[in-house]
């Protein structure tokens, strides 16, 4: 199964930001304090799966 380095990354970044999202709201409120650190998860999840490279599978070449 291949999958693109943009679909890595979408559900990479959807995955930090909800865990992020889900520990900023565990007091019962969201501050631009949490909000930021929503943000930053999501964009440096991103950024950082984007630029990993997939791995060819063994077999091809």
């Amino acid at each position: 199964m291949r999958i693109s380095r943009y679909w890595k990354s979408v559900v990479a970044g959807a995955a930090a930001g909800t865990a992020a999202l889900g520990t900023a709201v565990q007091d019962g409120t969201l501050t631009t304090g949490d909000g930021v650190a929503v943000v930053l998860a999501v964009l440096g999840t991103l950024g950082i799966t984007w630029a990993v490279p997939n791995r060819e599978p063994k077999g091809q070449s």
